[in-house]
């Protein structure tokens, strides 16, 4: 089942963000996530928080609309996002989406892209999107879709990654090994409509982007 998870950050309001919000089968509300979805006119399924951040008219709107609420204290161990994921994989969600997890809060935002390898090792597909940036977190392969004006970067971040290879890109690999703090895989570039990345050992952030 696939599920969307939109939170308080920023987030463009593009034709491709609605059409992946209204093709999920499950939408979370994240707290003050509610004014994006309130201003796309999409009802999620569930809102969860401590709604510290929500406006009070946004929370009074979906709460007319008779969504489904689900309180937390705002003295908690976990975030508002954790709280939402930890809810889509106890019902039954399959694949993972992100959106509004990123802005200028840099805590909540490496926060929130280390929350992919927790699902990584569960199994689940998940990625976060913003305007320039589509991130995964990657343990064994990935394929990724993008043009003539997409980056694709890759990042280690257990103390080596091994076994790395990549095609469809401007500077491919054959089972090469990055450590921790290397800038080697950054800003590669699409030569194919495909691109992939395959690691033998570790686990690497893998972002495609554009400027």
């Amino acid at each position: 089942m696939k599920c969307v998870i939109i939170a308080n950050g920023d987030l463009d309001y593009t034709n491709e963000t609605i059409d992946r919000i209204r093709g999920a089968q499950l939408i979370i509300s994240a707290d003050g996530g509610a004014r994006h979805l309130r201003a796309l006119n999409i009802l999620p399924h569930v809102m969860i928080g401590d709604f510290d951040s929500i406006h009070l008219d946004d929370h009074r709107f979906f709460k007319e609309k008779q969504i489904k609420t689900i309180t937390f204290s705002s003295r908690k161990d976990h975030t508002d996002t954790e709280l939402c994921l930890s809810w889509a994989l106890e019902n039954n969600a399959t694949d993972i989406t992100l959106l509004g997890v990123t802005g200028t809060r840099l805590d909540h935002t490496l926060a929130n892209i280390f929350l992919l390898k927790k699902l990584t090792g569960q199994n689940i597909p998940a990625r976060i999107i913003n305007k320039n940036n589509e991130i995964h977190v990657v343990t064994d392969f990935i394929e990724l879709k993008g043009g003539p004006k997409d980056f694709l970067s890759i990042i280690p971040i257990t103390e080596k990654v091994s076994g790395i290879t990549l095609k469809g890109l401007e500077y491919p690999l054959v089972n090469a090994t990055l450590e921790m703090g290397s800038c080697l895989g950054i800003s590669n570039a699409f030569k194919e409509t495909f691109a992939s990345v395959s690691i033998k050992k570790g686990t690497l952030i893998v972002i495609k982007s554009k400027d």
